[in-house]
């Protein structure tokens, strides 16, 4: 069997596919790609069914051999590699790939035709980094066995998402307990902490005063903006808890989950409130761009 050998891990490179679901109220959330969409993109491009096991670069990429010619393509970020995005490419033999640092983004998608032949935990590939269900971040050394369950023939370039807000700006509409707050979330900017992860992108910036009173522990979901005690927000990532107790003024909305993904230490956003009808209409458009490809 073909396989990928890990000459470098990079930052930390991990297995993923969309996540495992179902399993919440076992306190396991979906993990999976950061960026779906550019992991489902970077599938498609292949010829691989949307949710087949690829690899995820954070910050600073790999270095991989490719034991026989293969076809990836890569998405999202820009990590330096030579190689175009958002199209499929052709790799020979003995080739070796080299991603460096970042120049965009945060992450950058590596699907191979064929998938990646890893065992599921769950229902899922992918590697819950913080609990270390599904493995763990690939080590030198590794090897990556490619699987042979490509379902079309690879597709032609693809441009980039050609949607979202100005760069810098998240969409959220209210959240359960938003009328607990006066609206400051979305009077100032704020900065992505060092302290961030796939567990939440903490923020740095003005104070909201958080309300008086406890309140029930309650289940809480994707890209749910919680504020703790201190006042300085922090949003729920792919790897969150499943319940909470902190008050949540709002949500992101489904259409900018990617963008959640490629956010940086140090990146600055702004929050813009939608509605429902408004945030179901951009995932809607969303959702036609991908199967275009």
């Amino acid at each position: 069997m073909t396989r990928i050998r890990i000459l470098s891990p990079g930052l930390q490179t991990t297995v993923q596919d969309l996540g495992r679901f179902g399993w919440a109220h076992f306190g396991v959330s979906a993990s999976g790609a950061a960026d779906a969409l550019a992991l489902r993109a970077a599938n498609l491009l292949v010829g691989n069914a949307e949710n087949a096991a690829a690899l995820e670069m954070t910050l600073a990429g790999a270095e991989l051999e490719f034991e026989s010619a293969a076809v990836i393509a890569l998405t999202g970020s820009d990590f330096g590699a030579g190689l175009p995005l958002w199209t499929a490419v052709e790799i020979p033999a003995g080739a070796v790939v080299r991603f460096g640092a970042t120049r965009s983004g945060a992450r950058c998608y590596l699907a191979v035709r064929g998938g990646l032949a890893v065992p599921k935990i769950m229902g899922s590939a992918s590697v819950h980094v913080i609990t270390g269900v599904g493995g763990r971040p690939l080590r030198k050394g590794d090897t990556l066995a490619i699987a042979s369950d490509a379902v079309r023939k690879p597709r032609a370039a693809a441009s980039p998402p050609p949607f979202g807000p100005p760069a810098g700006v998240l969409r959220v509409t209210d959240a359960p307990q938003s009328d607990w707050f006066s609206g400051a979330l979305y009077h100032s900017p704020y900065t992505i902490a060092e302290e961030s992860n796939r567990m939440g992108l903490r923020l740095r910036g003005p104070s909201i005063p958080s309300p008086p009173g406890h309140m029930l522990t309650e289940g809480v979901p994707l890209g749910a903006i919680q504020v703790p005690p201190d006042g300085q927000p922090i949003i729920l990532f792919v790897e969150h808890q499943t319940t909470g107790g902190y008050p949540k003024p709002a949500n992101v909305i489904s259409a900018d989950f990617w963008r959640l993904g490629q956010l940086r230490p140090r990146d600055e956003i702004a929050f813009e409130r939608v509605t429902i009808e408004q945030a179901v209409n951009l995932l809607r458009q969303q959702e036609q761009w991908i199967y275009s490809l």
